[in-house]
C-alpha cells in the first residue's frame, strides 16, 4: 500500500525521471521506508516560512518521529520564482548534492545562512562555499551546476506540485490526511502526527 501511495505523489509532482526513481529521492528522504506514515515536504530554500520550519520545528519531528522508524521524510522542491529569484539556483545546487549523497547537509546550511545569500544578484560563488562547509570537492559539483543537470528536475517538481494546487510553502503532503500549508509549530506537528501514529501503530518506541 505504501509504495502505491509513494508512486501515486510522485506522479503527481514530479516528472517522469523522478517516478522512474532517477531524481535521488533516496538522497532527500529520511526515516525508515517501512515507517507507517510518509510525508512529503513541498519547500523552496528561499521562503522565510520554509527556513522557520526547517530550523524550528523539523528538528523535534526528526527525534520523535523521523529518528524512531514513525515517519518516513521526503523533500520535494517548489521554488517560488516570481517571489524568491535565487530559489531555483539553490532547489539546483541542493539536487546536485543529492546526486553525491550530500543532501541534507546542503539542505541545512541553505536554509541556516539563507539571509546571506537570498539577496545575492549572484548566489553561485556563496553556494561553493557551502559546498566547502559541506564537505563536497569542488570538482564533483561545479559539473553538475554548470551543465545544468537537475534544472529540468527542479522545474518538474514544481510544475507538479502547482497542477497538484499546491500554491504556498511549505505545504506538506501526510499519509492518509491530506495537504498541511504552513510552518506549523511543533506542537501542531506533535498532535498530528502522534494521532496517526496511535491509529496506524510506531514502527519503534520513542
Amino acid at each position: 500500500m505504501k509504495s502505491v501511495l509513494v508512486a501515486a505523489v510522485l506522479l503527481l509532482l514530479a516528472p517522469a525521471s523522478l517516478a522512474q526513481g532517477n531524481g535521488y529521492l533516496e538522497a532527500r528522504s529520511k526515516g525508515s521506508p517501512t515507517a507507517p506514515i510518509t510525508v512529503f515536504e513541498m519547500s523552496d530554500f528561499q521562503c522565510p516560512y520554509c527556513r522557520r520550519h526547517a530550523v524550528e520545528t523539523f528538528p523535534a519531528i526528526e527525534r520523535r518521529y523521523v529518528a524512531t522508524g514513525k515517519v518516513r521524510w521526503v523533500f520535494i522542491n517548489f521554488p517560488l520564482t516570481e517571489l524568491h529569484p535565487n530559489a531555483a539556483p539553490a532547489a539546483e545546487f541542493a539536487l546536485c548534492a543529492a546526486k553525491l549523497n550530500r543532501f541534507w547537509p546542503v539542505h541545512d546550511l541553505l536554509f541556516r545562512h539563507q539571509a546571506r545569500w537570498a539577496p545575492l544578484k549572484d548566489p553561485g560563488p556563496f553556494f561553493m562555499s557551502l559546498a566547502d562547509s559541506a564537505g563536497i570537492p569542488r570538482s564533483e559539483i561545479v559539473p553538475c551546476l554548470e551543465r545544468g543537470e537537475t534544472r529540468p528536475l527542479v522545474r518538474g517538481e514544481a510544475e507538479g506540485a502547482a497542477r497538484s494546487g499546491v500554491a504556498s510553502t511549505p505545504s506538506f503532503y501526510i499519509q492518509g490526511v491530506g495537504v498541511l500549508r504552513g510552518a506549523a509549530p511543533p506542537e501542531v506537528w506533535a498532535r498530528l502526527l502522534d494521532s496517526l501514529v496511535a491509529v496506524r501503530g510506531g514502527a519503534a518506541r520513542e
